[in-house]
């Protein structure tokens, strides 16, 4: 074969090869969100259309420093209670004792620490021992028994209920004074602390998704172009560059007795809780199996795997990130009471998970869907308190949202199967 004809050989195969730039990945995700995986789009798409709302109703009061952080640790409780639902709600089950497990274990947390006066670590350590054994009875329940999840975790959300105003009394208080704990919502990093956290995080997800992208391509796998990658990395700097700094300017309403400046501390605990679970989810097998249950159980029983033991594995899990909120919930108010991890706590961490992408239907979900999602949860809580709104109309708006939220994955489902890609 000539020279000639070797170049013009190299020509047609450079034309029938796949641009793997910008523009390529941009059609590919349109032709994604078309054929019915929409993902988080919806909920990023609605979160910034409410930040623009609310910004351009209340620009003195929504878009300070102040709120901006209150956005923050109003939300972390519900963001970690619908990070551990992410797990079952993956196996198309729910959990509706979350929010009680939350607070039992709170209460066993205030228990150890303040009434028998052991440590803080020992006390954490009991907190999350009776967030697993409550998810140990949830998921032997469903997955031994047999019995459906709504009828067990509501059965446990009575108990539970139950067992909260016996352990702390009718009316009754039991005050957190550990400073340990008490610092994860009231105390805050020093501001070049942020900083190195910034600059940490950033390279972090820069290096390990560069070697992710890497090894995909030794292997001959399908891998995002170096253009995509780099765009991801510049976006999220830029993003967490721009909160970082708004965090760091001073945001006291009186300065001169006290200077609030800095990330707070439990954003700490929400990143090392997303990179965990993330992890976990995405680079183990426990999470390839979850996914795989989720979207076929019964071809996944047949390719090996212990159904039984990840059904009850997953609420384990569940109840175990709800001890964590349980501690974040008594750590927020100092204290413990009855109705700590009742109300609209549950129904606005479902409504979180659903919200950010994560399916009713199972197989389908992240615990940055978490996230997304508790954020526009609280976005419309505070911009409503903002406006004046009753807490009827909040109330009103989120689960509009939440049956919006809904309906959109059910809408993409439907069309995921009509073109094959689900």
């Amino acid at each position: 074969m000539s020279e000639t004809s070797i170049t013009q050989k190299q020509l047609e195969n450079a034309e029938q090869a796949p641009d793997s730039g910008l523009a390529a990945a941009a059609r590919e995700y349109v032709a994604r969100v078309r054929g019915g995986d929409v993902g988080p789009l919806p909920a990023i798409l609605g979160l910034v259309a409410l930040l623009i709302v609310f910004s351009a109703l209340r620009p003195s009061t929504f878009t300070n420093p102040f709120n901006f952080a209150n956005l923050i640790v109003q939300s972390a409780a519900v963001i970690v209670i619908a990070m551990g639902l992410v797990f079952v709600l993956l196996l198309g089950e729910i959990d509706l004792a979350a929010g009680f497990t939350a607070g039992v274990c709170g209460a066993m947390l205030g228990i150890t620490t303040t009434r028998w006066g052991l440590s803080w670590v020992v006390g954490v350590l009991v907190c999350l021992a009776v967030g697993a054994l409550i998810g140990f009875i949830n998921g032997a329940l469903v997955s031994r028994v047999g019995i459906p999840s709504f009828v067990v975790t509501l059965a446990m959300f009575l108990a539970l209920q139950g067992a909260l105003l016996a352990l702390i009394g009718e009316g009754g208080t039991i005050r957190i004074t550990s400073p340990v704990i008490l610092a994860i919502m009231a105390n805050t990093l020093p501001p070049w602390l942020g900083w190195l956290l910034y600059v940490v995080v950033i390279a972090a997800f820069a290096f390990f998704t560069y070697r992710s992208m890497m090894v995909r391509r030794r292997k001959n796998l399908v891998a995002q172009s170096t253009s995509v990658w780099a765009v991801k990395v510049v976006s999220l700097a830029l993003l967490l560059g721009l909160a970082t700094a708004y965090l760091n300017v001073e945001r006291s309403r009186n300065p001169a007795v006290s200077s609030i400046k800095g990330i707070p501390i439990i954003v700490v605990l929400l990143l090392v809780l997303l990179v965990a679970l993330t992890f976990l989810l995405t680079r183990t097998a426990f999470g390839r199996h979850l996914y795989a249950i989720g979207g076929n159980a019964e071809a996944a029983r047949r390719a090996g795997i212990n159904v039984p033991m990840m059904r009850t594995m997953a609420f384990v899990l569940c109840s175990s990130i709800a001890a964590i909120a349980g501690i974040v919930l008594a750590s927020r108010v100092n204290s413990v009471t009855p109705s700590t991890g009742g109300g609209e706590t549950l129904l606005f961490a479902v409504g979180a998970a659903v919200i950010g992408g994560t399916s009713l239907f199972g197989g389908k979900g992240r615990p940055v869907d978490a996230i997304i999602g508790g954020l526009v949860v609280a976005v419309v809580a505070n911009g409503m308190g903002l406006l004046n709104q009753s807490a009827a109309v909040v109330y009103i708006v989120t689960g509009f949202v939440l049956l919006l939220a809904a309906g959109v994955d059910a809408l993409s489902r439907r069309r995921a199967a009509a073109t094959g890609r689900g």
